[in-house]
């Protein structure tokens, strides 16, 4: 026999199967595998096992047609590096496949012709939902164009406060820097970030001094240096440090590679990190982190976890649900040899 013979072929298994087979109703059989509905976790697992076990696998025509969804969602991202969408997007993924949902990813590259063009695209596909993300902590203009479709920003908020925006917490996660040399002994604290005019810099230059001032140590603004989100610039920037402050016992870093570079420069120059000279980087990116000589003190933006909570955020607004405003994902300090 063909494997189309209708004598061999294997039946496929139906939702009220599935239902039968986890114990529970219909109802709640497609609540657990669509990833809707407050459920009790262990019933949401005993659903997808008994969809394991049965080899089920929803019609998303059918699906699409009894809903008037097509259990797709566009995310839209100006970082083609992908250095902080890609987690965005894992996290994103993560929170929407147990939906059953699809992931439509659109890299603009900060084009607002080629931004314009993949909203055409999505909404021709009738996308259920849109994220929005990019590279910088920045707001950003709403997107025009968007029509009815729920959208929420991640990372990169909205500068509309009625939008929905998830960021990290830059307060917090300075907080936790600062605080932690303070903690280790360390009483003369520079600085050394970015442009100044990119929000992460400023405001985590502002947040670093105030903190330095509640904790009783002289904050002094000139140990401030801004420039580039590069190692280079780490480098340059901690021989500065090390001429005109040359007590300094911590550097406080914009990101990762700055931090790296100015632990190169810091050993090339016979100083130990962190007997000498402890070092705290942002961003936790592991690559830099972790090849770094020693490895980096720094802070995780847990961006996956922005993404995972961007997503349910726009679940809730495709339910008609939304929350407008600001959500804060809060950060972590991951300790290692640099302080």
């Amino acid at each position: 026999m063909t494997a189309t013979d209708p004598v061999s072929a294997s039946p496929r298994a139906t939702l009220t199967e599935v239902a039968a087979r986890a114990g529970v109703a219909p109802g709640t059989a497609s609540k657990a595998l669509n990833g809707r509905g407050k459920l009790r976790p262990e019933t949401r697992e005993r659903v997808e096992a008994a969809a394991r076990e049965l080899g089920f696998q929803p019609n998303p025509a059918a699906q699409a047609l009894h809903t008037g969804r097509t259990w797709t969602v566009g995310l839209i991202t100006t970082d083609g590096i992908g250095r902080f969408s890609t987690p965005v997007l894992l996290g994103a993924e993560d929170a929407l496949g147990a939906g059953q949902i699809s992931v439509l990813l659109c890299d603009t590259r900060g084009d607002a012709i080629r931004e314009q063009h993949y909203l055409r695209t999505l909404a021709a596909r009738r996308i259920d939902g849109l994220i929005v993300t990019g590279r910088r902590t920045d707001p950003r203009p709403p997107l025009a164009g968007t029509g009815d479709t729920p959208t929420v920003y991640a990372f990169t908020p909205s500068s509309d406060p009625a939008d929905i925006s998830v960021v990290s917490d830059d307060t917090g996660g300075t907080r936790m820097a600062i605080g932690h040399l303070v903690a280790t002994g360390r009483r003369r604290i520079a600085h050394i970030t970015g442009p100044a005019h990119h929000a992460a810099a400023a405001n985590r230059a502002a947040l670093a001094l105030r903190r330095q001032q509640e904790a009783g140590l002289e904050a002094d603004p000139r140990q401030v240096h801004y420039g580039e989100w590069s190692e280079a610039w780490g480098r340059r920037a901690a021989r500065a440090v090390l001429a005109t402050a040359p007590d300094t016992d911590a550097i406080f870093c914009g990101n990762d590679q700055i931090a790296r570079g100015a632990a190169d420069t810091l050993r090339e120059a016979g100083h130990r990190v962190p007997e000498d000279i402890a070092i705290v980087g942002y961003d936790n990116w592991e690559t830099m982190a972790l090849a770094s000589r020693p490895p980096l003190t720094t802070v995780d933006m847990n961006l996956e976890e922005i993404g995972r909570t961007a997503a349910l955020r726009l679940l809730d607004a495709i339910d008609g649900a939304p929350s407008p405003g600001t959500h804060v994902v809060p950060s972590r300090l991951v300790v290692r040899d640099s302080t």
